[in-house]
């Protein structure tokens, strides 16, 4: 590189060496997203165990009615077609789990260039699949929840759709920085009914029961904030966090850093609550 390029200290341009606090801002907003990351990450993972040891150990055995003590309708005698669709929506939320984990990961993508671009594929092929599977079961099924949660639901399998569209298109065009922006948003749009279950959990915990919605319907104000909250808040943190990354000074970054910190131990506390309240029970 030339001198009075790089901008380095001693280059000609004159602009002065990060300082230490600018790099340890740096290293903080790092550390707190990738502490967020992972935390979520093992929340789903754990999630995934339950989807196959619930679900998966009812269908082995041939105890299809189990499904129904957790979804109301799960398993419909005489719509074989409805059943398959199910079926196969359960089976690719974990496949869809552990691909988005590896996807994401940084040394995957830098060492294993060719893994990370077949399990991209893979991804992006799950999540296209699950978004029309799930607009097939509101369409065709008495779900549970109220209008506004079934209107949050057709809009979350819309925004995977689009999000599944612009992060092919980008990575087609090799434009890899707006590609993988796509890519945290199909995340995150994606793992939208793992946000609802640990905020739910998180917020009965905190209420000592449930608390704005009526649990034997499962309706309520609070519930139908939560259906659209559980991935427009995700989005948007995740837009403030990329500005702020590029752009905001080292007070800003801090303040991200803090913030981040604080939705980790939330997500941590959700996943806790999950666990213990309704994933590990029924295992």
């Amino acid at each position: 590189m030339t001198p009075g390029v790089s901008g380095r200290p001693g280059s000609s341009t004159g602009m002065p060496a990060p300082g230490f606090a600018a790099r340890h801002a740096d290293r903080l907003l790092r550390g707190a997203a990738t502490s967020w990351f992972v935390v979520a990450v093992l929340g789903q993972l754990i999630f995934a165990l339950y989807v196959l040891g619930f679900y998966g150990r009812a269908a082995w055995r041939g105890d299809w009615a189990r499904w129904n003590q957790v979804l109301p309708h799960g398993h419909v005698a005489g719509d074989p077609y409805g059943n398959l669709v199910l079926s196969m929506h359960l089976l690719f939320a974990v496949l869809i789990m552990l691909s988005g984990a590896l996807q994401l990961i940084p040394a995957i993508r830098r060492r294993w260039p060719g893994m990370h671009r077949w399990n991209g594929r893979v991804y992006l092929v799950l999540a296209v699949t699950m978004s029309l599977g799930g607009l097939v079961m509101v369409a065709t099924r008495r779900t549970v929840g109220d209008l506004p949660q079934h209107v949050a639901i057709v809009i979350n399998a819309l925004l995977i759709l689009v999000c599944a569209a612009m992060a092919w298109r980008h990575a087609r065009a090799r434009r890899f920085d707006a590609h993988r922006r796509w890519a945290l948003s199909l995340f995150l749009v994606v793992s939208g009914v793992w946000f609802f279950r640990i905020g739910l959990m998180l917020w009965i915990v905190a209420n000592r029961g449930p608390a704005g919605f009526d649990p034997d319907r499962f309706t309520g104000p609070f519930l139908s904030v939560l259906a659209f909250a559980q991935y427009l808040v995700p989005l948007a943190m995740l837009q403030l966090y990329l500005y702020v990354r590029a752009n905001a000074a080292q007070a800003g970054r801090i303040a991200m850093a803090a913030c981040l910190g604080v939705l980790t131990l939330m997500t941590a506390a959700g996943i806790a609550a999950a666990t213990m309240i309704m994933w590990l029970p029924r295992l």
